[in-house]
């Protein structure tokens, strides 16, 4: 092997992982600091949070169902046409026509129902275990952002068949927004584009669902998982470390 070649795989080598072979205490130790995945753990642990009980997995259980619903929410934009003539159409052609449409759409409406409850229970059992306490209190303020996220996400949802009920629904949310203090009738245009609900109201409805929405929960939901890690994982009374 020439010099030119060992010096690109040692220069290839070195960019990825930025140390030598894990065979010494130094490059065991890097290997496991520079890790993204070993990383998110904490240096150390409470016995009690490791026990499945204590927090029964509702906060990975949450993450990976939003996964799914990124995951199926692609597939479903490759037939779905966000438009007051073609959106319910398309819907029925997918459930229909499209072959695993009605199951890809069954799993992203059950995942996001299942999101929903998940976090709630995930909010209740931190108030629950008091892990909303100093130093988590930022933490648990992501966290209340992220269920409010969590709920518009479902929402934009709910309205994209553009039925009856997603008719409806449009029209009396945007009208309690309206009522909001200030800025309520500035709110409900910029949700509907306008004054009446038509085709920019759902375009800007399926904009929040596509883009905004699930771009905002991911980058919270780094931010929430590293606020875990640098407060030393999951809550527990001093008694139980």
């Amino acid at each position: 092997m020439s010099l030119t070649s060992r010096l690109f795989q040692s220069r290839l080598w070195r960019s990825f992982f930025r140390h030598g072979l894990p065979n010494n205490p130094l490059d065991r130790s890097l290997t496991m600091t520079s890790n993204i995945f070993f990383h998110l753990h904490p240096v150390k642990v409470s016995y009690r949070s490791l026990r499945w009980s204590y927090s029964f997995g509702l906060g990975i259980i949450s993450a990976i169902l939003f996964g799914i619903l990124v995951w199926t929410g692609v597939l479903l934009m490759f037939y779905y046409v966000p438009s007051v003539e073609r959106a319910y159409p398309t819907m029925k052609e997918i459930q229909l026509s499209v072959p695993l449409g009605e199951l890809t759409r069954n799993v992203h409406r059950w995942s996001a129902h299942a999101m929903v409850l998940a976090v709630i229970l995930h909010m209740a059992r931190v108030f629950y275990t008091g892990a909303y306490k100093p130093p988590r209190e930022f933490n648990w303020n992501v966290g209340v952002v992220l269920l409010l996220l969590t709920l518009g996400a479902s929402f934009t949802g709910y309205l994209l068949p553009w039925d009856q009920l997603a008719y409806w629904a449009i029209t009396v949310g945007t009208n309690i927004a309206s009522y909001a203090p200030v800025a309520g009738d500035v709110t409900r245009e910029m949700l509907l584009g306008g004054t009446e609900v038509g085709q920019n109201a759902l375009i800007r409805f399926y904009t929040l669902h596509i883009a905004v929405l699930p771009l905002m929960i991911a980058l919270l939901v780094s931010l929430h998982l590293w606020r875990v890690r640098k407060d030393g994982g999951l809550a527990a009374n001093e008694s139980d470390r």
